[in-house]
């Protein structure tokens, strides 16, 4: 992340360096929606897709938080880059996150 301790709230602008399939990018993210402690959503204003808007979910459960995403996206090359690429990227961006807050936070 290159915008360095950013305050999170309606409006704000991230940017991040990042790598995809080993070529170099730029992500500047915006937060669109702001309702805490329930939900935000970002989208991307620079990036890899021509579209991008990710909500995140959090709902009160017994015994902690449910956390639930929500994404629509749209990248350059249709369904046929979509297939090969990014919707394995993603099931394993997920599957990593969720990992780490079951090891942050407990099952």
């Amino acid at each position: 992340m290159l915008t360095p301790n950013a305050s999170v709230g309606p409006g704000t602008r991230i940017e991040y360096r990042l790598r995809l399939h080993g070529i170099p990018l730029r992500w500047r993210s915006r937060i669109s929606d702001w309702d805490p402690p329930r939900r935000f959503v970002d989208v991307q204003e620079r990036g890899p897709y021509r579209l991008w808007r990710h909500e995140h979910v959090f709902e009160r459960r017994e015994g902690g938080t449910l956390v639930r995403d929500r994404v629509e996206y749209a990248v350059p090359g249709g369904w046929v880059v979509d297939r090969l690429f990014v919707r394995r990227d993603l099931a394993r961006i997920f599957e990593y996150r969720s990992r780490a807050l079951q090891e942050l936070f407990g099952a």
